[in-house]
């Protein structure tokens, strides 16, 4: 078995967790791998993130932030959530339990051959103009290149073909039920309990707004924009690409699922965080 380990970047106390499941692993004959920046704090080779989708197994220590970080680089080999941040939706193992997590799920493997995991789903953007972004756990954006009076661009959104806006926005969003507690929410759209199949479409500011729609998986949603110079798609906030306007972007359930290792957590518990 493979495992590889990402901390939080900055956290010493994320790396040197991560160490200790390491040596657990390593003294059960596992394989281990530490993310770049993890294995410069512990001093030991590192791999870079982007390899990890050859792992059967990636521990992710930190906060949500560092589970994102963690799941493009695994796409979909299962990622365990190590819980060193506040509010923890995706990361349901604490930090005193991870070692007995990790081994948990290393037996399973070997029993098995394969980790206790869920599949949770992507939204994938793709452009007319032939591109398109890493797969999001959370949401895609579309926006203008800034945000604020007199910024943004004009769009139309249709689902399946069918309109569901047009008019001047700052932009639109499209978050998966994982993401919906992320940048969805502080936009003001709704929670969406895990489990639910469906994405959240939500305009940003938009001058004629709609209410935010919650759409089936197998969805398709073009967003058409033009009024400004070009606007800016990101994935979960990190992956970004810069498109000339005026553009199609669709948006559509990306083939390959996140997958999500270990306990689940507990939902309500970690909206109770927010308050």
């Amino acid at each position: 078995m493979r495992v590889g380990i990402v901390a939080q970047r900055g956290n010493a106390r994320a790396a040197y967790l991560g160490a200790d499941v390491g040596e657990m692993l390593t003294e059960a004959d596992a394989e281990v791998w530490y993310d770049t920046e993890t294995a410069d704090t512990i001093d030991v080779p590192g791999t870079p993130v982007e390899e990890f989708d050859r792992c059967d197994l990636v521990v992710s220590i930190g906060g949500d932030g560092t589970f994102l970080f963690a799941a493009r680089g695994a796409e979909s080999t299962p990622v365990l959530g190590v819980n060193l941040g506040e509010v923890g939706f995706l990361n349901a193992v604490a930090p005193d339990d991870a070692v007995d997590a990790v081994r948990e799920e290393l037996e399973r493997f070997r029993e098995t051959g394969s980790v206790r995991a869920r599949e949770v789903p992507r939204v994938q953007a793709t452009g007319a103009q032939e591109w398109s972004l890493t797969p999001a756990l959370n949401e895609v954006v579309v926006q203008g290149p800034t945000r604020g009076h007199g910024q943004g661009v004009e769009m139309e959104v249709r689902v399946d073909g069918s309109l569901y806006t047009a008019g001047h926005a700052d932009g639109v969003l499209v978050a998966t039920p994982t993401g919906s507690t992320a940048y969805n929410m502080s936009e003001r759209g709704p929670l969406v309990q895990p489990g639910v199949e469906g994405f959240v479409l939500n305009d940003m500011c938009a001058t004629d707004t709609m209410p935010p729609l919650l759409v089936p998986l197998d969805a398709e949603i073009t967003v058409r924009v033009d009024g400004a110079d070009e606007v800016v798609v990101s994935s979960d906030g990190a992956s970004r690409y810069h498109v000339e306007i005026p553009e199609v972007i669709t948006l559509t359930q990306a083939e390959e699922p996140a997958r999500v290792a270990g306990p689940e957590s507990d939902f309500f518990r970690a909206l109770n965080k927010l308050e």
